[in-house]
């Protein structure tokens, strides 16, 4: 069986599936004007920082407390992997955030026409860098928006092993020393109250 073959096979089963999932999704369309309203203004004002700071609020709110309430471990492994997971959110949105942040602004700054470049621009001649050419494209904006984005993904494949690894395991040292700090005030002060009552 020659390559060619093979590569046919798999496309036609990456279409075929492709379009099982389609035919199973229900149609929609969206009719109202206030929703496709709603709809245009979430495409336009929310970033993808703040898309992935929603992400990493909303997963606070819910995954530590899948992790507390797991009935198949004992408490002390529970509280140790909810702080673990507590740890890998907070890393990975600082992170995330901070990069998509980062990468959007950079790119607006260096993807400029010579036209918008003034003389008292510092570093004027990386200021067109990243621009296409004049009249090329209909919304500038849109386009640094998505170079911004994915720029920051490629980035985040190394940072997730140079930040967010070493991050996350000090988190967790930190919050399962907490935990432990706490529990021994704990026991110390369960161990008073005994002692006051056999004096008592």
């Amino acid at each position: 069986m020659s390559i060619s073959s093979i590569s046919s096979r798999i496309s036609n089963f990456s279409n075929s599936v492709t379009q099982g999932i389609t035919n199973v999704v229900p149609k929609m369309t969206v009719k109202g004007e206030r929703a496709n309203n709603v709809i245009s203004w979430i495409g336009e004002k929310v970033s993808s920082p703040q898309n992935r700071l929603i992400l990493g609020v909303s997963a606070l709110m819910s995954q530590p407390f899948i992790d507390l309430n797991n009935k198949k471990v004992d408490e002390d492994t529970r509280k140790v992997s909810a702080a673990r997971t507590v740890a890998k959110i907070i890393a990975g949105t600082l992170t995330g955030v901070a990069i998509r942040s980062g990468c959007i602004h950079a790119i607006d700054a260096f993807t400029k026409y010579p036209s918008q470049i003034t003389p008292d621009m510092k570093f004027k001649n990386l200021r067109s860098l990243f621009a296409p050419s004049e009249g090329l494209l209909k919304s500038l904006d849109h386009y640094k928006k998505s170079l911004g984005t994915i720029i920051s993904l490629v980035v985040m494949v190394f940072t997730n092993f140079l930040i967010d690894a070493p991050l996350t395991k000090y988190l967790t040292n930190k919050f399962v020393d907490k935990i432990h700090q706490k529990e021994q005030m704990n026991k110390s002060e369960e161990s008073n109250k005994t002692k006051e009552v056999k004096h008592e």
